[in-house]
């Protein structure tokens, strides 16, 4: 029976003595929970952990695109298109993306993930050529100006290479690098950094009827195989971002097993990404049922993940997400940034 680790993580300022710093970030933990498919949970001590499963808990992960992780970073999603969940349309004209895009740096996003082909679910699939179309532009006329990396969102290697041309930093695919098989050799070719995200199905199917035996635990073990096949194709872990792909192929209730756990994706050993923002689970619980009020949800869940040490959020809002996360900090610590 295979033993998944998971840190349990704190933020309290009285540390107790010989706890172990999560990732080289702002979370702690002292004991850390023992999973396994058919069996009840069980704590144990950090120092119980064999050393090299707490000296991949522990380990400071390596800057990505340029940007450290010793505190939470924000990605701020500009999504080109008319069709998006969320924003569609609102972006999708050339001038109102790049005002966006600036906007969103100055409010204090530390990443621009760009996206030119709808992943909602129902979505369907469109040219590479269509997706260069809508993104491209819009990176070749922010990226010398922008002050923040910009991320191309594509499964695509055509797009992928189109966005690398025009300025791109880091490719960030919801297939994992299962759908386009040259992908990742690109990636690793260009030295790319790379996010590879979880989904059961593609988007135009997903949510018929997501199943898992545990949720949890599955998508943990494809990430890892995903890891793996990133690393045998050349690109490095310490340029890979994890994404475990809330709302992709997921339910309520699977979504929320893994917010509860969401430390568990340390053990994969790279920096996490949280992508929540304005999803429907935070209008069904939080009695939101349009996109913009969907923010204080949006928010809530951000700061959740953070409080587990997840070192990159995905979202629409980044004022919002920035005001919110300095005063959680501030109040957490005790210190004023």
């Amino acid at each position: 029976m295979t033993d998944y680790f998971r840190p349990i993580p704190r933020i309290d300022p009285a540390r107790p003595k010989g706890a172990h710093t999560l990732a080289g970030g702002w979370c702690w933990f002292a004991q850390a929970e023992v999973l396994r498919r058919g069996a009840a949970p069980e704590v144990i001590a950090a120092d119980d952990l064999a050393p090299e499963v707490r000296e991949t808990l522990t380990r400071p992960r390596a800057p990505i695109a340029g940007l450290g992780f010793a505190a939470p970073r924000l990605m701020g999603i500009l999504n080109v298109t008319p069709d998006s969940f969320s924003d569609g349309g609102e972006h999708a004209t050339f001038d109102r993306a790049v005002a966006h895009a600036l906007s969103m740096t100055a409010a204090g996003a530390d990443m621009i993930d760009v996206g030119g082909e709808s992943t909602r679910p129902g979505a369907t699939e469109i040219p590479a050529s269509r997706e260069i179309d809508r993104a491209v532009p819009v990176i070749a006329a922010v990226a010398k100006d922008l002050g923040a990396p910009i991320s191309i969102d594509t499964r695509k290697t055509a797009v992928a290479r189109a966005a690398r041309d025009a300025g791109a930093a880091l490719v960030n695919d919801v297939s994992a690098f299962t759908f386009d098989d040259g992908l990742a050799p690109f990636c690793a070719e260009e030295r790319l950094p790379v996010c590879a995200m979880h989904a059961q199905g593609d988007p135009q199917t997903m949510q018929d009827n997501p199943s898992y035996d545990d949720v949890l635990l599955d998508v943990y073990d494809f990430l890892s195989g995903r890891v793996a096949a990133l690393e045998a194709a050349g690109i490095p872990r310490d340029a890979i971002l994890v994404d475990p792909g809330i709302g992709f192929g997921k339910t309520q209730s699977h979504n929320l097993a893994l917010l509860a756990r969401l430390s568990l994706f340390h053990g994969l050993g790279c920096p996490v990404l949280l992508g929540a923002s304005r999803k429907r689970f935070i209008g069904d619980i939080g009695r939101a049922p349009t996109s913009p009020e969907r923010v204080p949800g949006s928010v809530a869940v951000a700061l959740a993940g953070v409080a587990q040490g997840v070192q990159m959020l995905r979202v629409h809002d980044v004022a919002a997400t920035r005001s919110a996360l300095a005063l959680w900090q501030a109040a957490t610590t005790g210190d004023s940034p």
